[in-house]
Parts: C-alpha cells; sequence; structure tokens
C-alpha cells in the first residue's frame, strides 16, 4: 500500500495509486458510486435535498459500513449545541467504531471528547490529526485501515432528539493492506473525583502488540493552587511497579512549562495554546486566584492533548498508561483530588481486550 493517507508525505502527493476514493455522507449514506446527491429539494432533483440526519432519542444511527479492504482517511461532524444547555449534547451523544466483524467496538468515545471538546463545549482546535473550527465543525484524520469490513455508529443518549446531524467519512478503498497494518482505538475514562495518593488510569490493559498515539484530558482542577504536578506513566510488557517510560509534570506532558502562565496586563493566568501535536485550547476558570498565593490559579476547566507521531510508544505485549494527581501550594507538593475525564488513542493488532462499560449519560455529565 502507497503512502496517500495521513502518513504521506508532500513528495509523494504527485504519485499515482492502486484505491478507489470513496464518501459517506447523508447525500450518499452507502458511498455508491455515481450515487451521490439523489435526494430533491424544494430547488429540484439532486439539489441538496438530504444534507443531514436526525437522530430520535434512545436510538443508534449508523453513519457507515463499508465493505473492505480500505482506510478511512478523513471525518466530519458536526451538531447543533447550545453553550447554555443543562445537558450537552457534545457528552451524550457516544461514537463508536467497529472493525472487520468485531462484536466488541474499538472505539467508544463521547462525540465532543474524541475531538478534543470535553466538558460538552466547543473550543477551536488546531493540531494534524484533529480540527475542530468555528462553528463546531469536527474533524479527524487519523488513518482507520479495516480488512473486511467497517462500522461506525453513534448513539443519541441525550434527553431530546438530535436534529441537523452534519457529517461526511472519506474513505479509500485498497486491494490489500500490508501484514503489519494496526487497527485503531480509542477509549474514555472518567474519575470523579480522583482518589487521594492513587494514579487515574487512562489506559488499563491494551494486550497485543501495537503503538500508543494520542492522549486528551478533559481536567477539573477542583482545589485551589496549582494542579498540574502529576507526572504521566507508560507501563509496557511486563512493567508492574514502575513504568519504563515517566514525564515529568502534567503540564511539561503536554508541551508546555511553569504552570502555563503568562502575564496579560499586569495579572498572570493560565495560557492557552494549539498546534500540530500538541495543545492546551480550553480553559475555563471556575473561581477567582487564590489569595495570598501569588499566581497561583483557582478551580478551572482545562481541556489538553498530545499527539505520539512523531514518537509513537511501541508496545510488543501490553500497556498501561496512568497519571497522578499532584498540586503545588507555592511551598511544596500535595496529593490532590480532581474531576478528570481522558480519551487515549492507540494501534494494535487484534483482538484487543473488551473495554470497561462505558458510564451512563449522567454518569458522564461535565461541570459547568
Amino acid at each position: 500500500m502507497e503512502q496517500h493517507g495521513f502518513g504521506a508525505s508532500l513528495s509523494a502527493l504527485s504519485l499515482v495509486a492502486d484505491e478507489t476514493s470513496r464518501s459517506i455522507s447523508a447525500e450518499n449514506p452507502n458511498g455508491q458510486a455515481g450515487g451521490g446527491g439523489r435526494e430533491s429539494s424544494l430547488l429540484g432533483p439532486g439539489r441538496k435535498g438530504r444534507p443531514c440526519i436526525d437522530i430520535l432519542r434512545g436510538c443508534t444511527a449508523e453513519l457507515a459500513r463499508i465493505e473492505g479492504p480500505g482506510e478511512i482517511r478523513h471525518i466530519w461532524i458536526t451538531v447543533p449545541d447550545k453553550p447554555d444547555d443543562e445537558e450537552r449534547i457534545l457528552r451524550n451523544l457516544v461514537l463508536r467504531m467497529h472493525w472487520d466483524d468485531e462484536e466488541d467496538p474499538s472505539v467508544e468515545v463521547p462525540l465532543g471528547d474524541f475531538f478534543c471538546n470535553g466538558f460538552g463545549a466547543a473550543c477551536r482546535v488546531d493540531s494534524l490529526p484533529i480540527s475542530v473550527n468555528p462553528t463546531g465543525g469536527m474533524n479527524g484524520y487519523f488513518p482507520m485501515p479495516f480488512r473486511r469490513n467497517a462500522r461506525i455508529t453513534l448513539e443519541n443518549q441525550h434527553p431530546a432528539d438530535v436534529g441537523a446531524l452534519f457529517y461526511q467519512i472519506d474513505y479509500a478503498l485498497l486491494p490489500s493492506l500490508p501484514e503489519n497494518a494496526a487497527t485503531f482505538h480509542a477509549q474514555w475514562h472518567r474519575q470523579d473525583p480522583t482518589r487521594i495518593g492513587e494514579d487515574f488510569v487512562l489506559l488499563d490493559h491494551a494486550e497485543g502488540m501495537g503503538h500508543y498515539v494520542g492522549t486528551y484530558l478533559a481536567y477539573a482542577a477542583l482545589e485551589g493552587c496549582w494542579w498540574g504536578e502529576g507526572e504521566i506513566k507508560f507501563y509496557l510488557d511486563g512493567d508492574r511497579d514502575l513504568p519504563t517510560i515517566c514525564g515529568t509534570g502534567t503540564e511539561d506532558y503536554f508541551g508546555g512549562a511553569w504552570c502555563f502562565l503568562e502575564e496579560n496586563g499586569g495579572q498572570a493566568d493560565e495560557a492557552t495554546y494549539s498546534t500540530a501535536f500538541l495543545g492546551h485550547p480550553y480553559y475555563r476558570r471556575l473561581g477567582p486566584p487564590i489569595p495570598g498565593k501569588g499566581p497561583l490559579p483557582g478551580a478551572a476547566l482545562h481541556g489538553l492533548y498530545r499527539w505520539h507521531i512523531p514518537d509513537p510508544i511501541r508496545f510488543k505485549k501490553e500497556l498501561r498508561v496512568t497519571l497522578q494527581q499532584i498540586g503545588h501550594d507555592g511551598v511544596q507538593l500535595f496529593e490532590r483530588a480532581d474531576d478528570v475525564s481522558s480519551v487515549a488513542y492507540w494501534y494494535q493488532t487484534e483482538p484487543h481486550v473488551r473495554f470497561p462499560a462505558l458510564p451512563d449519560a449522567q454518569a458522564r455529565k461535565p461541570r459547568r
């Protein structure tokens, strides 16, 4: 398989390949050749007659069913989400992906969190594999290969029907896949609150051969003072008590430094940023800075991502990923408890370990 997708360089863009381009949307739900735009509108036949779908409360929509071999190259999706909704649509829609007739999904994540929009709140993301643009246009560019078939669904666990769901899934049909092509996985976890002195688990147990490619955190810092001294740990291939890879702090792992603090008008506050592989695109204070503590922040919501694309973390047998909850009060470290949600993204050979049961919509309800 020639590199013409996510991993291709610009120098390969001019090369022809034995691939068949297809796309699925509400206008062509089966990706048929010459099958797009059949429906009629008030403008006449084939004039934007079915650009979107509705998903009734409690129902699951099948967005795509594709016979392979092939590779999904791009997913775009958007859904109305009012910022003042008590129940947030982005946390109440559950995205699932199944590869090659598997019974258990390889991807099971609330829609917003998958696209680095946790807390049910939309924010812009300008990264390489995930891009979220005004207003709520969510794009994913992770390559998703499959040998026999692919199935993508979206379940509506919102208290009401969800209308005007627009989406497009662009993919290539291929003659074959390389033997070492692994399948894409993503898993959501939440702990509210975390337990004092116990590491938060992003990925409890991946079993097989593969590589870890990304982390998203929706981190609600509930206590005052700096929240991000916790180290992220990767336990590889038999590690038990101590990990092979251990970071130096939360903001360090996400590519920032020194509490993200920047001065603005004489007041220091945590800065946001969004780059190709690292970002802190979402920040919302829940309270004022701690009195008498100088620049130390108060309670706040943080959305953070890191993509291990130039530096994938390889495992041959198994992987476990955790994060400490450690703060700093300006004098010393302390153990703390916060509300942490995460998405772990990785590739591995199948079969994969069955995911823990996804918490229901009430247990996923984000802080405001």
